[in-house]
C-alpha cells in the first residue's frame, strides 16, 4: 500500500475509534488496532511505533473544525483515552458510525463466504474495497453457510455480465442448446437471475426480435458487439417474476390462474412454512388445501411433482391435466404394461 494511501487509511481507522463511544480506547490500544489492519491489509504488512502514531494524532487534530477536539481523558490513573468532543462526528462526512460498522462487519463476513468460487471474481473486488474502505477484515470463523453449486458451469461468464448489464454493452454470444445445436446470437442484457442454483442472462435478443434467457451453463463464448444498445422500456424486472414460478417466461397467450392444491396432512406444515410462490394462501386448513395466483409454466410443474404423492392439483382442469400425464408417462417407465398371458 503507498505511503499517502497508507496514511489516509491510518486516519480512517482512528477517525472510528475517535467517533466509537461505547469503548475507551488509551495510546496503546490505538496502536494495537492499527498494526493490526496494517498488517491484515498492507501489501507489505508494515507497522508503525508510537512516534508515528502521535504524529497521526496531530495529523488528525489539524483536519477538525474549531468547534471540534480530540480530547484525551483520563482513566484509570495515568492513562488516557482519546475520543471526539462532539458525538456521531467524523473527519469523512460519508464516514459509517461505530455501529453501522459493526452492522456492515457482519454483512461482509456473510458476503465473504462466498469467496474462491468460480466467477466470484466480482465479489472479491467488491469485499476487498469494502474491507480497504472501512477498515474491516472478515472473520476466518464461518457461522453461514449457502447451498452452492461449484462444479456449475458458465460462473466464469457470471462477472462479465454483470459489467455488461451495468454499462449497457449488448454481446455476441455462443450458445448451445440443450439439443446439442451451437448457435451465435446477440443479446442487449438487462438482468441476471440465479434460480434453483443456476444463473440466467435475460435481455433483448435480435434473431428473435424478444426478450430472452440463457442459462450460463450453455454458454460457449462471450464477445462485445459494437451495435448500439437497445435500451429496456417495456420489461419491468423488478415484477416481472411475480406473476410465475421459475424463470421461462411465459407466452403472452399464458394468462394467471388460480391454482388450488391439495396436500397430505403430514406435508401441509412443510408448504405452509415454506411456500411455493408469494401469492400462496391458505384455503383449508381442515382439507390441506392451498391456493396460487400465477401463469402455469414447467418450472410449476416441476416444483408440483417433487412432491410426489403429497399432493393434487385439483384446478384448473388443463393443468390438472397436463401433470397427470406426466405421472403416467412416469409410471409407464416403472411399470411397464405387461402382455397378457395366454394359458395353453
Amino acid at each position: 500500500m503507498p505511503a499517502n494511501k497508507n496514511a489516509q487509511y491510518r486516519y480512517q481507522i482512528l477517525d472510528r475509534c475517535f467517533s466509537d463511544f461505547s469503548h475507551k480506547y488509551d495510546i496503546d490500544d490505538l496502536l494495537k488496532i492499527v498494526n493490526e489492519h496494517l498488517i491484515n491489509d498492507s501489501v507489505d504488512g508494515s507497522v508503525i511505533q508510537k512516534r508515528q502514531l502521535r504524529d497521526d494524532l496531530n495529523a488528525i487534530r489539524n483536519m477538525l473544525p474549531e468547534d471540534v477536539y480530540l480530547d484525551a481523558k483520563p482513566f484509570q490513573g495515568k492513562k488516557c483515552y482519546y475520543r471526539y468532543s462532539k458525538r456521531n462526528y467524523s473527519i469523512y462526512n460519508n464516514e459509517l458510525s461505530a455501529e453501522e460498522v459493526r452492522a456492515l462487519h457482519s454483512t461482509i463476513d456473510v458476503l465473504s463466504r462466498f469467496r474462491g468460487a468460480p466467477g466470484n471474481s466480482w465479489l472479491e473486488e467488491i469485499i476487498s474495497k469494502l474491507e480497504y474502505r472501512f477498515g474491516i477484515k472478515s472473520n476466518s470463523f464461518n457461522p453461514v453457510s449457502f447451498e452452492q453449486n461449484t462444479l456449475l458451469k458458465g460462473l466464469e461468464y457470471l462477472s462479465v455480465l454483470i459489467d455488461a448489464v451495468v454499462n449497457k454493452t449488448p454481446l455476441v454470444i455462443s450458445y448451445k442448446t440443450y439439443r446439442g445445436k451451437e448457435i451465435n446470437t446477440t443479446v442487449h442484457p438487462y438482468h441476471v437471475k440465479q434460480y434453483n442454483n443456476r444463473w440466467f442472462l435475460f435481455g433483448y435478443e435480435e434473431e428473435t426480435e424478444k426478450i430472452a434467457n440463457k442459462a450460463l451453463d450453455r454458454i460457449q463464448h462471450i464477445s462485445s458487439s459494437n451495435i448500439p444498445f437497445k435500451q429496456n422500456d417495456t420489461v419491468d424486472f423488478a415484477h416481472l417474476f411475480d406473476d410465475f414460478v421459475g424463470v421461462s417466461i411465459p407466452g403472452e397467450d399464458v394468462k394467471k390462474e388460480t391454482v388450488l392444491l391439495r396436500f397430505t396432512e403430514n406435508r401441509f406444515p412443510y408448504v405452509t412454512s415454506k411456500p411455493i410462490h408469494h401469492s400462496q394462501k391458505v384455503v383449508s386448513e381442515s382439507e390441506c388445501t392451498i391456493s396460487l395466483e400465477v401463469k402455469p409454466t414447467r418450472e410449476l410443474e416441476q416444483q408440483i411433482l417433487s412432491f410426489g404423492s403429497d399432493v393434487e392439483v385439483l384446478s384448473p382442469e388443463s393443468f390438472r391435466n397436463q401433470v397427470s400425464e406426466n405421472i403416467e408417462e412416469t409410471y409407464k417407465k416403472y411399470f411397464p404394461v405387461q402382455k397378457e398371458c395366454t394359458e395353453e
